[in-house]
């Protein structure tokens, strides 16, 4: 162990490898969270886009300047300030060019500089152009009045600054993000004017919590540059902020046309991508579970930079529901994260509070203020001692001249005969002679007053605390005034977003399902619709038909007595001929469709077969997911009958209607069938073997309301039967049951009236 730590060779150091490794992944995470990930609390800048912002200000591309190529910009700050890639520093630039990006962008941008749709969309720095936008004087106006430290750069050739004079709390104004080593920084923008009021009233009451410091006018929270509204409860808001961890959630602004009925969508949350919107909400089209939407289009443009239009099917469509189905699938509606990680004024990253963060901004800002009073102060007593060096040339102006011409060491004569100072005798040597008249010298005088009345104007300031906090106060309103603007992002009390199913998004109105013989089915709107009297395919005709409402189930029943489920919004219109049943279900071969029953999950359905068995389900028990359906009717030896659907009602005095094809009728108390989701069910009514050989058979059974009326149908005539003449078939299940008359001996079918 002795020669692992020995120095061994001259000019090598040997260490452990465990300790190498940590040594070298500390100084690297160390470096990424200082000088590349995380912002300065002080102007809230990254490492490089502070060198970009400086950059710039060096080349002379100021507010008023002509935009340069982004090219020459990107390479100036690279060569000088920044080595790293020149595309990430491009990106860096980029994105302090985009309104949508940056709350109050810091560079304005000519050219092609990315959109909404996709921020990544902008040409190469070649083609681009760019200088400061005037929200950049924030950051530079008193870069050169003794406000900041400066540091060599990477060669040691050139000087930069640690950091940027912010005027006002940057940090929070544009916020940003940042992935350092085991750590990252998540910081929405929020309202200049906001951040301003904060910062006074901590100005003024330095122990303010932040619950008191999101008290209007001060910081409500965040201000969007997208105008989405914040829909987080105000407590969850402020209990965030307290932390400096939390969630907050936006949502799109929309209105609906109060004529067309159209969802107008003008503003989308921050960071998202109207393309993507569009494509994800065209794509739940496609699979039709968005029924009730027709269309859905992009009308955007530079008038208005959002307006997507979604088209309802129907003017009847629930638009805040289906506004709420898109929020819970879409980015309509998004999450954001706040996570206040920046480096304090010690260096040392941190996760704030707002009340700590803008503390540690108000405290940045009253030592830039301070430093530049003493700054102003030591330039204002260098020029006065400056003047008084011309004052006493112009006293002894002769004695000056005749030193000057006959000496031949000028400068230490005239330190010799007026004591002047170095810098006082080197100005006046640099005088020239058109400045020596009088009128000049009364110039001098104006001028040394104005400077000394300004000097004691600043000492008074930094010797009295409350001038200095009224200075800090002035200064942050008035700038507030002048670079700030209203608020975008309002704040809106929201419900929880939904998903919906298609049916529930539906509007409730009437329809009318018809099912035709080969199986083919349509829907059609109302009640009103008469199937017999639509156009059937040649060889087809009508078989049967249903009326409930648009959001009602929808089961079709098989001759093998199976179950299958569609939603009536997505069968074809009546306008045409409908679509075949097979082309989505998938019925065993030579199986045909029978009939269909439709309503609500609670409507019952009786069920029978020919040979006279039959139960009671539902129609929620009827529903299946699955294209080949459910098992539903054991036929025993018989044939499937279509099914009776009825609503249940309390009290439940229905009577079942059974009557066979040789006449018999029997009626008996509902009560008596068995509740079941499938099988063969239970002995309804007796068909004796011999009359079963002959060809007696059950008819499809009705259920009968109280006082309601049966119709018994035969080929060409039919009968109604009420009162005591229905009262003499009622009987237990399972028997014989009486015959209608001896005119009805053939009964065809029955109907309730």
């Amino acid at each position: 162990m002795a020669d692992l730590f020995s120095e061994g060779e001259p000019g090598f150091e040997r260490l452990p490898l465990r300790t190498y490794t940590e040594r070298a992944y500390l100084d690297y995470s160390m470096y990424v969270i200082n000088d590349r990930a995380l912002p300065k609390v002080g102007d809230g800048l990254k490492p490089v886009q502070r060198r970009l912002i400086y950059g710039m200000a060096q080349l002379g591309l100021g507010v008023n300047a002509k935009p340069a190529k982004s090219a020459r910009t990107v390479g100036d700050v690279l060569g000088k300030f920044h080595p790293h890639g020149d595309s990430a520093c491009y990106e860096a630039m980029v994105l302090m060019a985009q309104p949508f990006s940056f709350r109050y962008p810091l560079i304005e941008g000519q050219g092609n500089w990315g959109a909404p749709d996709d921020p990544k969309s902008f040409a190469a720095m070649r083609y681009t152009e760019a200088r400061l936008s005037k929200f950049a004087e924030l950051l530079l106006s008193e870069l050169r009045q003794g406000t900041v430290d400066y540091a060599p750069n990477f060669d040691g050739t050139l000087e930069e600054p640690i950091t940027l004079p912010a005027r006002l709390p940057l940090i929070l104004a544009n916020g940003g993000t940042g992935i350092a080593v085991g750590m990252a920084t998540s910081i929405p923008p929020h309202n200049l004017r906001e951040l301003a009021n904060a910062a006074v009233h901590l100005i003024d009451h330095p122990k303010a919590s932040t619950r008191e410091l999101m008290a209007e006018p001060m910081c409500l929270g965040p201000d969007f540059p997208t105008d989405a509204c914040i829909i987080t409860p105000r407590e969850q808001i402020i209990e965030a902020y307290e932390k400096g961890r939390g969630t907050l959630v936006s949502r799109a602004i929309w209105q609906q046309d109060s004529k067309t009925r159209e969802i107008i969508i003008e503003a989308l949350p921050w960071q998202t991508s109207p393309s993507k919107i569009l494509e994800r909400i065209g794509a739940e089209m496609e699979k039709k579970n968005l029924p009730m939407i027709a269309d859905i289009r992009d009308e955007s443009d530079h008038e208005h930079p959002t307006r997507l239009v979604v088209v309802p099917k129907s003017k009847r469509v629930d638009a805040a529901r289906l506004m709420s189905h898109l929020f819970a699938e879409t980015d309509l509606e998004t999450s954001h994260t706040l996570n206040f990680n920046v480096l304090g004024l010690d260096g040392r990253p941190r996760v704030f509070g707002l009340a700590e963060l803008l503390s540690e901004w108000v405290e940045y800002r009253r030592n830039t203020v301070r430093r530049r009073l003493e700054h102003r102060s030591e330039a204002i007593q260098s020029r006065v001692h400056i003047l008084d060096g011309f004052m006493l040339v112009y006293l002894n102006l002769d004695q000056v001249i005749a030193i000057i011409r006959e000496s031949d060491d000028a400068e230490a004569a005239l330190i010799d005969a007026f004591k002047f100072t170095q810098a006082q005798v080197d100005a006046v040597l640099e005088v020239r002679l058109r400045q020596l008249g009088r009128l000049e010298e009364e110039k001098i005088r104006q001028e040394k007053d104005a400077l000394m009345d300004e000097w004691m104007g600043i000492q008074q300031i930094l010797d009295s605390p409350r001038r200095f906090k009224t200075l800090l106060k002035k200064e942050i309103a008035a700038d507030a005034e002048q670079y700030g603007d209203a608020r975008r992002s309002p704040f809106v009390e929201a419900e929880e977003a939904k998903r919906f199913s298609a049916e529930d998004l539906l509007v409730r109105e009437p329809v009318t399902v018809v099912l035709s013989e080969q199986g083919w089915a349509r829907i059609g709107k109302g009640h009103e619709l008469d199937p017999t009297g639509l156009a059937y395919r040649t060889g087809d005709r009508h078989l049967d038909c249903v009326r409930g409402e648009s959001t009602d189930l929808l089961v079709f029943i098989d001759s093998a007595g199976r179950f299958y489920s569609l939603p009536p919004h997505s069968l074809a219109s009546a306008r045409g001929q409908g679509e075949p049943l097979t082309g989505r279900l998938a019925p065993n071969p030579g199986v045909n469709f029978i009939g269909l029953a439709m309503g609500a999950p609670t409507d019952l359905l009786l069920c029978a077969s020919s040979a006279g068995n039959g139960f009671v389900t539902t129609l929620a028990e009827c529903v299946s997911r699955l294209s080949a359906g459910k098992a539903g009717i054991n036929p025993d030896k018989g044939d499937v009958l279509k099914p009776f659907a009825f609503a249940a009602q309390e009290p439940a005095d229905f009577l079942v209607a059974l009557a066979t094809t040789s006449g018999h009728l029997l009626l008996i108390d509902l009560k008596e069938l068995p509740a079941q989701a499938k099988g063969k069910g239970v002995k309804l009514i007796s068909i004796p073997a011999k009359a079963w050989v002959e060809g007696e058979r059950l008819l499809a059974p009705v259920v009968l309301p109280p006082q309601g009326k049966l119709l018994v149908h035969t080929e060409r005539s039919y009968t109604r039967l009420r009162g005591d003449a229905l009262l003499q078939h009622v009987g237990e299940r399972a028997r014989r049951g009486i015959k209608v008359s001896k005119n009805y001996q053939k009964i065809r079918r029955l109907e309730v009236e």
